[in-house]
């Protein structure tokens, strides 16, 4: 009898693959379990909260004995005493109803199988707020918390050598607060003090993530003769975009990002900004891979200005309107609509887009809900439906950048990014994320 020689070639044993598929496919599970519960929950201080996971979790929410009278257990939920702390259990596998009398912070720790410890999550109880969506154009203008510098490099010197004073010393990103101990509160100040120095050596008082310092640099003089340092600086950003919301304080948020210099993309410090009316006057129509603009007319004058900017953070920019334009949006408030509020499916975002200036609402399809997601500004995902926006813009255009979303009677987020090569898919924020930055 004579056998057939091998190939040379091993057989993977089925046994094995189904190991790694079924490996793989659990780690994909449990994922998207984690991905499903958010790190922060919010509910409505007064209002009964229905929350919907639906995954094999359960976990506790622990109260101190201070606390534990303003928690209302209710149906899923079972009261517990432990030493000095109680716990409301909660299982997460089914519909859970949480209820909370006053704004407070209280921590739910879950198991997976109720066995194995899996996440902690942050339950924050939030005052129940109505707002006004505004959806207006306005005009923006900020001052920087310094001079900021966005840029170093060399330049020719007046010995036809290259300087570069800055170098090691100043990066893009830094704020220059003082020059030799005087406040600057704009760069053309800076310029004037480096200018006149006669380049003698000059000590800066630098802020640099957070952290504020002193450095000491010498200006050099360039090709003309004039001392420099070798950096580009900025104090000022400008643009147009759109309010979100106004309270009935006349506290407002807008833009559901804050404001990045061009250049660095970093987000900027402000030290002060005011908002000014403006007009739209033109609409760029959107494009594959190239994205439309909203153009809008800002008269920078003391009688144009209808409030100031006390804030600006990755969440949006946030201040107090002045005059009439808070008067004329108080009829309108809507409750807010938090992350499990949300559904995916028809809404409807608010913006102008025209010369009339009159906030219009535009069908749109929520096509994604991320309430964990890694980028706050994502929380959402978005496609325009309306044929008259798609008409008029192609989608999604910049200085839309802050137009409420609507749904079901809430306003639930607002318009943050364009996807570029798509220009009528777009991602917004959760009204909750914005209203947390007040």
């Amino acid at each position: 009898m004579v056998g057939r020689k091998g190939t040379g070639k091993k057989k993977f044993p089925i046994c094995a693959l189904l190991a790694v598929l079924c490996i793989a496919a659990l780690s994909g599970w449990i994922w998207f379990t984690w991905e499903k519960i958010p790190a922060s929950i919010r509910i409505k201080a007064g209002v009964s909260q229905e929350l919907s996971f639906n995954v094999p979790v359960s976990g506790e929410v622990y109260l101190s004995l201070d606390e534990q009278k303003e928690a209302v257990p209710a149906a899923g939920m079972q009261m517990e005493t432990v030493g000095k702390e109680q716990s409301l259990h909660v299982d997460l596998s089914r519909p859970v109803t949480m209820m909370a009398s006053r704004t407070q912070s209280y921590k739910m720790d879950v198991r997976l199988f109720g066995v194995i410890p899996f996440k902690t999550v942050d339950v924050q109880v939030i005052p129940d707020k109505m707002l006004i969506p505004a959806g207006i154009p306005i005009g923006i203008y900020v001052k920087t918390d310094g001079v900021m510098v966005i840029a170093q490099g060399e330049f020719e010197g007046i010995d036809h050598s290259v300087k570069e004073p800055a170098r090691h010393l100043l990066m893009a990103g830094d704020y220059i607060l003082k020059a030799d101990g005087q406040e600057l509160t704009s760069k053309q100040e800076l310029t004037e003090k480096i200018a006149s120095g006669g380049g003698t050596e000059m000590v800066l008082t630098i802020r640099r993530d957070g952290e504020v310092f002193d450095i000491r640099v010498k200006p050099q003089q360039d090709a003309a003769g004039e001392y420099k340092l070798g950096i580009w600086i900025r104090d000022n950003a400008q643009g147009v975009g759109t309010m979100t919301y106004l309270e009935e304080d006349a506290s407002f948020g807008a833009l559901g990002h804050g404001i990045n210099d061009t250049d660095t993309a970093l987000l900027m410090d402000v030290g002060q900004g005011s908002l000014y009316r403006t007009k739209i006057v033109d609409v760029k129509k959107g494009q594959d891979g190239v994205p439309g603009e909203l153009t809008g007319v800002i008269d920078y004058n003391k009688k144009n200005r209808i409030g100031t900017i006390d804030q600006n953070c990755v969440e949006g920019i946030f201040g107090t309107m002045e005059g009439d334009i808070s008067q004329q949006l108080q009829k309108e408030a809507v409750p807010i609509g938090l992350k499990q509020d949300v559904r995916t499916g028809e809404a409807t975002i608010r913006c102008c887009v025209d010369e009339n200036s009159v906030p219009t609402e535009y069908t749109v399809e929520i096509t994604a809900v991320h309430p964990d997601h890694d980028n706050v500004n994502r929380g959402l995902e978005i496609r325009v439906t309306d044929p008259k926006l798609l008409a008029q813009t192609g989608g999604i255009v910049q200085g839309m950048s802050g137009s409420p979303i609507l749904q079901d009677g809430k306003i639930i987020g607002a318009v943050t990014h364009v996807l570029v090569q798509d220009p009528t898919r777009g991602y917004g924020i959760f009204i909750e994320n914005m209203l947390g930055q007040e």
